[in-house]
């Protein structure tokens, strides 16, 4: 009877919200009739050049105003700091003002864009506590209290969001899980951005969505400038830079499966990228396909005693530290080929993290495919 009360007594305070500020933005039309210039006068005449990625664009008008369109999301209109939201503006077009402050973000692959643009200030709300950070800048930022926990994605503190002031919340397609969430933010007044960077098929196609987010933090110059970087680390890379060896990546779920990338994949991509041909290149899908399949140890061990180099994801488990670590989740591979030249590799815990660096990442898989010293590497270590 006590759970009945509290739902209703929750799902009473969430209404009392709704209306609140259903109330206060009664005056929003009028406030943006007398706007300096109306949607149909907005001239999006200047594109922002894409290398990779396929799931947003970027339209710029002379005065400023900037125009995000996401793949099967919709449209975001950017005003900039200073400048008045046209009049007219459809109702489908989320609205951003800038300076964007108080943001919620419960999209983790997202908080790299932040701390690379040193853009913590636009945050006030993580969807993560602070142990679920990898990222040294956000860990930090909440154990400062400059960032607190506004609850999962899927059940946010609507009452914390509103009373201090949020006005962007950015959500993963996990959202959609529990479309509802998404409802009662936009409901709220709170406009909602989901992001679609885990989309992208090729790796940075994920790190050129910085420039989303250097377009909400007014910051397109250093934007561009991160992500000529990783491309940069990508045109090390010889032409010819096949090796002809094999690599797998994968964990030992706690079933007892092997769990792989698909073929397609980003991080299959990256090892690609690097030199290296991927252990399983059969393993495509549909569009809608997970990114990874579990495979029974019996299938996987028949490929992987033949790899060359074995990589270990330590993102859905406890990073290894050595190859008898890896041995106890895995007996069959004591007679691998990678495991007898000590070639095993495992990645650091910030890796899937990390969207900013996949330029970086793509030259340590390289390094790992041609036995190199682990040294300096910040996200594979060699098992010893």
């Amino acid at each position: 009877m006590r759970r009945v009360w509290t739902w209703i007594w929750k799902t009473a305070a969430l209404l009392l919200l709704v209306l609140f500020c259903a109330s206060c933005q009664k005056t929003e039309p009028e406030t943006a009739e007398q706007g300096a210039v109306s949607w149909e006068e907005l001239e999006f005449m200047e594109t922002v050049p894409l290398e990779y990625a396929e799931n947003f664009s970027i339209t710029k008008t002379e005065e400023g105003y900037a125009l995000i369109s996401i793949a099967e999301e919709g449209d975001y209109l950017v005003v900039p700091e200073g400048m008045e939201v046209p009049s007219g503006v459809p109702v489908e077009v989320s609205v951003i003002q800038l300076p964007v402050e108080n943001a919620y973000l419960a999209a983790t692959s997202t908080m790299a864009y932040f701390c690379a643009m040193d853009g913590l200030d636009a945050l006030a709300f993580s969807g993560v506590e602070a142990d679920g950070w990898y990222l040294e800048e956000a860990r930090e930022a909440m154990e400062a209290g400059r960032l607190v926990f506004g609850g999962k994605y899927n059940s946010p503190d609507y009452e914390r969001l509103v009373a201090e002031g949020c006005p962007l919340a950015i959500m993963s397609t996990m959202i959609y899980h529990t479309p509802e969430v998404k409802e009662n933010l936009e409901d709220l007044g709170i406009s909602v951005l989901v992001d679609r960077s885990s989309y992208e098929s090729h790796p940075l196609g994920r790190t050129e969505w910085v420039k989303v987010y250097g377009t909400l933090l007014g910051k397109e110059a250093l934007a561009e400038e991160l992500f000529a970087e990783q491309t940069a680390r990508l045109a090390e890379i010889p032409e010819e830079a096949d090796t002809g060896k094999k690599v797998g990546f994968f964990y030992i779920s706690s079933r007892g499966y092997a769990n792989v990338r698909r073929t397609g994949d980003y991080v299959s991509k990256m090892i690609e990228l690097a030199g290296g041909e991927y252990l399983f290149p059969d393993l495509g899908g549909g569009d809608n396909a997970l990114s990874t399949i579990n495979l029974q140890m019996e299938e996987f061990y028949a490929a992987a005693r033949e790899a060359d180099v074995l990589i270990y994801n330590s993102a859905s488990g406890q990073p290894l530290t050595s190859v008898e670590d890896l041995l106890t989740l895995c007996p069959l591979l004591a007679d691998s080929k990678a495991v007898q030249n000590g070639d095993v590799w495992c990645t650091a815990e910030n890796m899937f993290q990390s969207t900013m660096n996949h330029g970086d990442m793509i030259g340590e898989f390289r390094a790992a495919i041609l036995g190199e010293e682990d040294a300096g590497l910040e996200y594979l270590y060699r098992l010893r």
